[in-house]
């Protein structure tokens, strides 16, 4: 099931709130909390290749398409089904 854009903007509230202290855990525990259904995945940043839909602290966060058998990162809200929390190391 698609992200809503309740879900978008929760999200997006989420990584304001957090700003630079976000660390790719708990990130991933907060994003869990506030939308349970949410189909997330972790991984290093450098494991990525797309442009992250926003980034937080230490995280890049990715829209994932889930609703195929492959999961894929996708740049489009009305896709995405899910979101890939990509960790940097600290700067």
């Amino acid at each position: 099931m698609p992200l809503s854009e309740i879900d978008l903007a929760r999200i997006d509230a989420l990584v304001q709130a957090l700003g630079d202290s976000a660390l790719p855990e708990t990130l991933g525990v907060a994003l869990r909390r506030l939308v349970p259904d949410l189909a997330l995945r972790q991984c290093d940043a450098g494991d990525v290749l797309e442009e992250p839909y926003r980034s937080v602290g230490a995280c890049d966060l990715h829209l994932l398409d889930v609703s195929a058998h492959c999961i894929r990162v996708t740049g489009d809200p009305a896709q995405a089904s899910g979101l890939l929390v990509a960790g940097r190391p600290p700067a």
